[in-house]
């Protein structure tokens, strides 16, 4: 220290005496001086001048390097513009319906794996309106479909959607709009042959030339259906065991995409009325109510997806309840509009999407959120209605296709590219 301070104190010495010297340093010495500053700056000038003589048209190259990039692959530009940064923090869901006469991207008629009851203008269907409206939200902007660039994107990838008929409908529209970019559709087929039905368990959908797959398995309840136990009254005929997953949950697992839904078989009709109760473990729950239930089955299939899912490869999404519009309790009367009406109705007031939002919310595993029950409930006019494959029946809970379900499929991949 002392060796420290003494160094310091001769520092201060040296340049106090270094100024006192420059100030009676003679005329003819600082006349000199000056000279020679003026030369280090012009020297100064010339160099600077001289570098960017050279980079300038580096700088040039590389620009029209870039430009060129973009336009020998326009795809690439294209997915960087589509896909920006912001996307991943704007609330995609809170926005409204706006008009839009580019819409609708395909034809059902046209597109083999959309079910005849969901294509409500080859069921006679006359007004086109419906058609016409595209999700706005509202500090950004969905990018829009481009079929080419997705088939891109997805080659090599399995996507997989379990739930019910909701969950089938958007996996059919996913098909059709990827399907609008594919030359050779008879390279899109069903891997088994399979035709469409409303109660087969598993349909999966190859696009050969890009080696992907899009496969719907169906789980009304996500957890495990199965026989009543013994000794049980006699009410009751089958049970969900709440604390168990479907017994098929084990295919679902090696994929690169996992879409979610359950509720609409979640009421007494599917459940009491059937003689279909509630069991954990070995016991049954004769009083335990259906939100309930739904609560515990909601955290089974967290558990599920923490201990079985590769967070590392695969991405999993939740859609949240879909509403319907039907115009009493009892679904017998079904008012589909001509427009999207302002208001949202009762129609969201359905605790099992906040169920699910706490669910994922408590969740380790980095699930996402579709919560299009909001966007959807205004759209009482994109409902079936009289113009299904069976004209006896009316429909308030199903979708046309084309139609909402691919706005939920637009934010999916959105959600999925944005990461």
């Amino acid at each position: 220290m002392k060796n420290l301070s003494r160094s310091t104190s001769s520092s201060r010495s040296t340049s106090s005496n270094r100024r006192n010297a420059t100030s009676i340093v003679s005329p003819k010495v600082l006349l000199h001086r000056d000279n020679f500053n003026g030369l280090r700056r012009d020297s100064w000038v010339s160099r600077n001048l001289y570098i960017l003589i050279i980079i300038g048209p580096l700088v040039t190259f590389c620009l029209g390097l870039s430009y060129g990039y973009l336009y020998v692959f326009p795809n690439r530009g294209q997915a960087l513009h589509e896909y920006p940064a912001s996307s991943r923090i704007c609330d995609a869901f809170d926005g409204s319906w706006v008009l839009d006469y580019s819409y609708p991207l395909y034809n059902s008629s046209l597109c083999p794996f959309a079910e005849q009851g969901f294509n409500c203008l080859g069921n006679g269907r006359k007004d086109k309106d419906y058609l016409k409206w595209r999700w706005k939200p509202k500090d950004c902007d969905i990018p829009k479909f481009n079929a080419s660039n997705m088939l891109e994107r997805l080659q090599g990838k399995r996507i997989v959607f379990v739930g019910d008929s909701m969950s089938r409908t958007q996996w059919e529209s996913f098909i059709c709009l990827l399907m609008t970019g594919v030359e050779d559709k008879t390279s899109v087929y069903e891997v088994n042959g399979r035709s469409i039905t409303k109660t087969i368990r598993h349909l999966a959908v190859r696009f050969f030339s890009f080696n992907l797959s899009v496969e719907f398995y169906r789980s009304v309840f996500l957890v495990q259906p199965g026989m009543a136990p013994k000794h049980s009254p006699k009410r009751v005929k089958t049970t969900l065991k709440l604390d168990k997953m479907d017994d098929i949950s084990k295919e679902w697992v090696d994929s690169d995409a996992l879409i979610f839904n359950s509720g609409h078989w979640w009421i007494p009709s599917k459940l009491y009325e059937t003689g279909c109760y509630f069991q954990l473990g070995g016991s049954l729950k004769l009083g335990m109510s259906i939100a309930s239930a739904y609560k515990v089955a909601m955290s089974t299939w967290a558990s599920w997806v923490e201990e079985s899912v590769n967070s590392t490869r695969t991405r999993v999404f939740f859609r949240t309840f879909e509403p319907s519009h039907w115009s009493n309790q009892s679904n017998a009367h079904c008012n589909v509009t001509q427009f999207p009406t302002s208001g949202i109705g009762n129609s969201q007031q359905n605790p099992f999407s906040d169920f699910v939002t706490d669910t994922v919310k408590r969740m380790k595993f980095p699930a996402t959120m579709l919560q299009i029950t909001s966007m959807s409930a205004s759209r009482s006019d994109a409902h079936v209605g009289n113009w299904s494959d069976r004209k006896s029946l009316t429909d308030c809970s199903h979708w046309c296709l084309p139609g909402v379900p691919d706005f939920w499929n637009e934010i999916l991949l959105s959600r999925l590219f944005s990461y």
